[in-house]
Parts: C-alpha cells; structure tokens; sequence
C-alpha cells in the first residue's frame, strides 16, 4: 500500500496551515484539530482499503501470435464488492512488446464484471511469457492505493509473419494471384504433365489438340495439362550472425521466414514437397511433406528459430544436405552474402549444383541502398558512400561467378523479398529445370 498525490497534497497543505498557525497563534488550536481529523480520515480509509477483496481477473490470450502483428488480448474483471472499485491495471506483457493502451485505468462497477481488449505486437518469435497482472486499487477517499498481483505466468507461442500467405490463400481462390505481384509467366509444354481431355476452346494452339480423339468423337478435343507435380523444394536457411542485421524495424531473418512461408504455400499448392534445412550455428531439419497438413507443421518448426551468433559454413552445409536429401530437388539457398564469401561459397555450391536445381536468394540491406540516395556532403558521408559502392560491386562479382557456373541467383530487398522468390521458383517451374 503507498500513498497517492492527494495524501501528499494534504500534508502539504497542513504543514502550510502550521505555518499560518505559527504566525497566528489563536489559529493553533484549530491546527492542532484539523491534524487529528485528516489523520483520523487517513487511517480509516487505509483500513478501508485493506479490507477489500481482491477483484477477480480471468485473462484470455490469442490462440496464436504473429510476429509483428497485433494480437487482442481480453482481460475479464469482476467485482465482487458492493461499492465500484477504481483501479489502474498493467498486464506483464512479453518484454519487447508493444502496446499504447497500458497501463488501463477505470472503474468496475459493484458486483458486476467488465471486459478490457487491448492489442499487443509480439516484437520476437518463439515462445514468450505473460506474466502476472498489476492491479492498483484507489481507496474510497483517494488516499492511498493498494496493489495486487494476479493469475500466473501464461506461455505463448509467436509465429512468423503469415499474413503475405493467408492473402495469396485468399486471392487465389479468386483466381487473382497478379495483385501481390506473383506473376504466372507461359509455361513450356516441357514443364507440364497430361491432366485430362476436354473440350476444345478458341485459342487454343494446335499443337494442343489431340486428333485421335477429336476423330473418334468427331469434334476438336484438346488436351489439358497441368504442372509436374511431387517434385522437391529444399530451403537450406542461413541462421549464422549475417542474418542478425535489422531492416524496417525487423530482424532479415524474419523477412526471409516470411518469404518461405509465402514460396511454400505455393510449393504446396501445386502438389510439391517443401523441407527445410538450417545451417551457421544450428542444424535442424525438417524432412520433405507436402499436403493440406504440411503447413501447420512448417510453422510449428519455424516459430522458434533464431539467428547465432556462429559463422556459416556452407561447405558443411551442402555436405550434410547431400547426406540428407539424395533426390533431385529444388535447393533454395538463403542467406546474405558479403564480399569474403567468394572463395568458400562458389566451390560449395558447385558441388550442390553436381545433384540439385540450385538458387541462392540473397536478401540486400536496404541501409546500403540509403546511402547512394543521401547527398555527399562531408568526409563521413563520402566514405559511407564508397563503402557501399565496393560492397555492392563485390556482391556483384560474388553473383556473376555463380551465375556463370550455372547457378541461379536472386538479390532482392527486405520488401520484395518474398514475392520476388515466388516469381522465381513458378519460372522455375514453368522452364521445367527441374
């Protein structure tokens, strides 16, 4: 129990009022009364504090959290005492969350229970803790305030940022994937295997229409295609300390989770088999599945990975991969690469290219493009721009040596990350390189 700003501001008025009392002495007496009254007042509305329940709180968390999205979490308050209880409340929200509405002060009326909503934004994933509810509660005559700590530590779960996914799901069953910039390029026969007999439309090719049927039926009859299907697409994800650097206010790791997430629900979709495979301080591996069930797995396996502070040893890497997965799939490399990585990096992949479809997406900082867009103007800024420039040319070299070598290569930004890897894994598929 603590003193509020009107306990202070009564003393302060009575040792004001001894003063006046000093100078007036005919004014001591009703001091000295005026003392024993408030003093009285003050005690009584402590016990009076003391003396009340404590509220009764339920809280009810989301089923699961987002990384970086708003997430409601409701708190229920039920007083069971005859006269409104006026409190202040702050939930133990996750460190690093963040929230505007606490801390939540009102009143809950007598004998009757309220429902408090606020968002909160999960800033990490993995496994984070709500701890106990703070509870300040005024006394009747605003004198004091007692706190209460109520309901036990709560763990939930904070998963990537699915959102890009659940609106692909959503276009798609409209038919309008194009909105998000996933473009759906003409596919080459090569890439296609025989679905059924239909039909024939206007437009379509010649080379399309089957005339043994169209003979027998005597009407054009075409023949439908669709993707190849049950191939493999393997994401050999960096968590080494290279991945640790922040764009847009969150980790690059996160952007590339997210892009996997969105390249994998299209995976799915078209009837592939999605694995995932880290490496730089950490070797996890989650085999090849495919189905409507996969991706609630996918995310259960990804929620709670983290970046290390380890060196990515690719060589490694691609060894233990081709231990792993001996069939030919779609490897994905993500990562960033720098400037050092020439020598170990190209030999490396070059070995995985020997069995696989290789593609190393490189995620770019977006503070390097910052720095040729700001104005040269001083001596830092000059040295800024230049390391940027050799930063850049180097990644470049880095990307040309495995392009020749017949490796695909993506560099894109934080921003279009996500969708530029889904463009390239559909052009792999309508080439039929796989």
């Amino acid at each position: 129990m603590s003193p509020t700003q009107r306990l202070l501001t009564l003393v302060l008025a009575w040792l004001l009022l001894a003063a006046v009392a000093v100078l007036a002495p005919v004014l001591l007496p009703v001091w000295k009364w005026l003392g024993v009254a408030a003093l009285a007042c003050v005690f009584g509305d402590a016990v009076w504090v003391r003396s009340f329940r404590p509220l009764e709180i339920r809280r009810r968390l989301p089923g699961r959290f987002a990384c970086g999205e708003p997430g409601e979490v409701g708190l229920i308050l039920r007083n069971e005492q005859r006269r409104p209880a006026r409190i202040e409340l702050f939930d133990g929200i996750p460190q690093g969350a963040v929230t505007a509405a606490l801390p939540w002060s009102g009143e809950v009326p007598p004998q009757r229970e309220i429902r408090v909503f606020y968002p909160v934004k999960l800033m990490e994933r993995g496994e984070m803790v709500f701890g106990p509810v703070q509870v300040r509660r005024v006394s009747p005559c605003g004198f004091w305030s007692r706190q209460t700590t109520h309901l036990d530590a709560e763990t939930v779960r904070v998963y990537p940022n699915y959102e890009p996914v659940i609106r692909l799901a959503l276009l798609a069953l409209q038919q309008r994937e194009s909105p998000m910039g996933i473009v759906r390029r003409a596919r080459a026969g090569s890439s296609r295997d025989f679905h059924q007999l239909r039909d024939y439309r206007d437009g379509d090719p010649l080379s399309q229409i089957d005339w043994k049927a169209s003979s027998r039926r005597q009407m054009l009859i075409s023949r439908d295609f669709q993707e190849q299907r049950d191939q493999s697409i393997v994401f050999l994800l960096d968590t080494g300390r290279r991945m640790r650097a922040f764009d847009g206010g969150i980790p690059q790791f996160d952007h590339v989770l997210n892009a996997i997430l969105l390249v994998a629900h299209v995976a799915l979709r078209q009837g592939d088999q999605v694995a995932v495979k880290s490496f730089g301080g950490s070797d996890r591996w989650l085999p090849p599945m495919k189905g409507s069930h996969a991706m609630p797995i996918l995310l259960n396996h990804l929620y709670d990975y983290r970046t290390t502070p380890a060196p990515s040893d690719f060589a490694q890497a691609v060894e233990h991969l081709m231990a792993r997965q001996r069939r030919r799939s779609l490897v994905i490399v993500l990562t960033n690469i720098r400037g050092e990585d020439g020598k170990e990096l190209l030999p490396a992949m070059q070995v995985l290219n020997t069995r696989h479809l290789v593609l190393l997406a490189s995620m770019r900082e977006g503070a390097v493009q910052q720095a040729f867009s700001e104005p040269v103007g001083s001596l830092a800024s000059a040295l800024r721009y230049l390391a940027a420039d050799r930063y850049v040319k180097e990644r470049r070299e880095i990307l040309a040596s495995l392009g020749s070598s017949g490796i695909l290569t993506l560099d894109s930004t934080a921003r279009d990350f996500p969708v530029a890897l889904a463009n390239c894994y559909s052009d792999i598929k309508a080439a039929g390189r796989l």
